[in-house]
């Protein structure tokens, strides 16, 4: 396998702005796949998240492909929600002639802060297919509703 090594650097790391170093490291991992020679990947699992509001409440999904309910944790605390769990290499994969791993493994945590209008006692989440969802209602009075006029 060729690794490449990286330098800590840390006076040069510290003088760059948060903002260099996530754009840096973004465009790292987007380019990674396409010019890297190695033979198994190291980028890590972040999985893919959307979020739509219905007129009742916030719909989160989140694609989770090869786990199950059992490897994720919900919470839920202070308005912030968390995902988090782990996608493992499977040890008989392994034991097999590998020649190429793109997939991403590893733990995984994605926090959402809330709006103050979710009712968080009621929250709830589906595993099917892959594809978390959780279904975040809304309080009554943030529900949109329509006015008589007299």
């Amino acid at each position: 396998m060729n690794a490449s090594l990286t330098r800590w650097t840390p006076v040069s790391d510290f003088l760059r702005s948060p903002l260099d170093r996530v754009l840096n490291q973004s465009f790292s991992d987007f380019l990674a796949p396409l010019v890297s020679n190695e033979e198994v990947s190291n980028r890590r699992f972040m999985p893919p998240v959307d979020i739509r509001e219905t007129p009742d409440s916030l719909i989160l999904q989140a694609e989770l492909p090869g786990l199950t309910k059992d490897d994720v944790r919900i919470t839920l605390e202070n308005q912030v929600l968390t995902l988090s769990g782990e996608r493992t290499f499977q040890k008989e994969v392994q034991e097999q002639n590998l020649h190429r791993v793109e997939r991403s493994y590893g733990t995984f945590s994605r926090s959402f802060m809330l709006p103050a209008n979710v009712e968080s006692d009621k929250v709830q989440a589906a595993f099917q297919d892959g594809v978390l969802t959780v279904t975040l209602p809304k309080v009554e009075k943030a529900k949109p509703r329509q006015i008589e006029i007299r």
